[in-house]
């Protein structure tokens, strides 16, 4: 038995392990301890410096101990010479590098390290962008090391054109880095804006201005070279998301002007619609209506309570104001924070009236696109169609090509996009709610296009499997609108938007809630066969449509309530053709 090694049992290695954690545990709270006592005590000194870079070297996520040292680091900064200032900040920068080794994604580590450097009286901003490239070398992903690079860009004036070629660097050396390719999405409109419509063609920003300046989207030709970056990432790994994002965002439209869409205005119930190009609370934008050259005294409401920001608004004239037909009117709506107006005429003997930007005028569902850029996006999505040869459960493939068909004709593509869709639900079954959404969405942008060419207020979209509606904006002027045969549950509050609207068709949904028939002033008829309407309750919205007077509520499991045409005589006793 002699000279052999003695092997320790399981149970002794834990319980050693064990012991050896409690006498850790006890010198850290005892550290701990006397550090926070220090801190009560008011003490700032060396002492309390090394106490609590004794207790941050082994856990760098003590927010407590940091704050404390700063407080110390500003007490003794008051005490020393500049140049002694400068040691001592230099001396924490090189303690904060021994605690990112330990925790390299501390959000207290890299927040102490903005500070100090923010107090240090002759800060290297090259040394912090070399420990930036050392930090994201070992993990390309590390956010709280983008956000202090940021930081650091800007305090050193780093150029854009700097940057964007180590973005170049790192996505050379790897597709697959996401951070990479948003950091670029951000420097290439500051780089390579997209020029305003009465700018000068050639000018261009300095290529020695420092990102995070400007946001603007990215001119034609340098996005037509973006395309080909991002090609070739997702032709080498067809798999991998990152640059198919990327891609997504090259295919997006800028963000529309804040403008005042359409205006709409009613002799009968003498009322003005307004709609705008984005949700806003017009109760708060100092909004004001001029009628004939009088400014009014008006509330702005929303279509529905819950709308708090809404992009259509409604108010009421002054009675007996523009309800004489033999009288014309002019109507102006001033946004004075934005700096514009829209003008609306109503004539004599006209009911009403409106002016609007048509969703084409306004580059609504899609851009206008060059020749050239047309002639790029065609040969991509060949390229695309040729990859899902090759791939054909690629779902970042398929769904491309779907963005692809909508930049260049998304009425043209409508039955090959309808296609595509039922493919990725089928390669992609977990997301095929989000995908039936979308395709909802398409389809009444598509209709939307449709209605204005055909210069109709009719809105069909029947048995077209519509999950969600959007948009609704867009259908102020609306007065029929039919949307049976399809999977919508409910009838949100937006669509309380459609102050035109007078006929409504929802048969065969499953529709729970109708929650935006809301004070629909013009609204006779109303179909809802064969939904899932359970309660009385859910009809109290209809008795604020003052002029509904048929409704047919066949195949809802609300006709077994008792006495329901009594109940239902009291809740709406202009309706005077019922069916249940």
């Amino acid at each position: 038995m002699h000279g052999r090694v003695k092997i320790k049992s399981t149970a002794q290695q834990e319980e050693e392990k064990r012991k050896e954690r409690e006498k850790k545990l006890k010198a850290f709270v005892s550290a701990r301890d006397a550090v926070l006592k220090k801190r009560s005590a008011g003490e700032h000194d060396e002492e309390a410096l090394q106490l609590t870079q004794q207790l941050l070297s082994s856990n760098p996520d003590f927010a407590t101990l940091w704050n404390y040292r700063r407080e110390v680091l500003l007490h003794l900064e008051t005490l020393r010479e500049k140049d002694e200032v400068q040691k001592l900040y230099e001396s924490e920068l090189h303690f904060i590098e021994a605690c990112l080794k330990v925790n390299p994604k501390s959000y207290g580590c890299w927040h102490h390290r903005s500070w100090v450097n923010t107090h240090l009286p002759q800060p290297d901003w090259t040394r912090e962008l070399g420990l930036c490239d050392r930090c994201l070398s070992l993990d390309e992903r590390n956010f709280h090391c983008w956000d202090y690079r940021r930081v650091v860009v800007k305090e050193s004036g780093v150029s854009v054109e700097q940057e964007l070629q180590f973005t170049d660097r790192l996505i050379g050396s790897n597709f697959s880095n996401y951070s990479s390719w948003h950091y670029r999405s951000t420097l290439l409109p500051q780089l390579h804006p997209q020029p305003a419509p009465d700018s000068a063609p050639n000018t261009s920003p300095s290529p020695t201005t420092s990102p995070q300046i400007h946001s603007h989207r990215v001119c034609e030709e340098q996005l037509l070279k973006e395309y080909e970056l991002a090609h070739n990432a997702f032709f080498t790994d067809p798999n991998d998301q990152s640059a198919w994002f990327y891609y997504r965002w090259l295919l997006g439209r800028a963000e529309r002007e804040e403008m005042i869409s359409c205006v709409y205005v009613s002799r009968e119930e003498e009322r003005v619609s307004v709609a705008f190009s984005k949700p806003v609370h017009a109760q708060l934008e100092g909004l004001m209506l001029v009628l004939d050259g009088q400014p009014q005294q008006v509330e702005w409401r929303s279509a529905h309570p819950r709308l708090r920001h809404s992009p259509v608004w409604l108010c009421d004239l002054p009675p007996s104001s523009i309800s004489d037909l033999s009288n014309e009117h002019n109507l102006t709506i001033h946004w004075p924070e934005k700096h514009t107006h829209r003008d609306c005429a109503l004539y004599t003997g006209s009911a009403e009236s409106w002016c609007r930007d048509s969703a084409t005028d306004q580059e609504l569902f899609r851009s206008e696109l060059s020749v050239e850029k047309s002639s790029v996006l065609q040969a991509e999505l060949q390229s695309c169609n040729q990859l899902l040869e090759l791939e054909p459960q690629n779902k970042w493939c398929l769904l491309t090509i779907i963005l692809l068909m909508r930049a260049l004709d998304p009425l043209g593509h409508e039955k090959e996009t309808l296609a595509h869709f039922q493919t990725l639900k089928e390669v992609d079954p977990m997301r095929s709610t989000y995908y039936s959404d979308l395709c909802s969405k398409f389809l009444i942008e598509n209709t939307i296009l449709k209605m204005e060419y055909a210069e109709v207020r009719v809105f069909s979209l029947s048995n077209k499997n519509l999950t969600t509606l959007c948009h609704l904006d867009q259908l102020l002027l609306v007065t029929h609108i039919n949307l049976s045969s399809n999977q919508l549950l409910r009838l949100p509050p937006q669509f309380a938007m459609l102050q035109c609207l007078e006929v409504l068709e929802a048969d065969d949904n499953a529709i729970e809630s109708l929650e935006g028939l809301y004070h629909l002033p013009k609204l006779e008829e109303v179909s809802l066969r064969n939904n899932q309407i359970c309660k009385l309750s859910d009809l109290e919205s209809l008795a604020s449509c003052t002029k509904l007077i048929r409704l047919d509520l066949r195949g809802n499991p609300v006709h077994k309530t008792a006495n329901i045409e009594s109940e239902l005589s009291q809740l709406l006793p202009l309706v005077t053709a019922l069916a249940l």
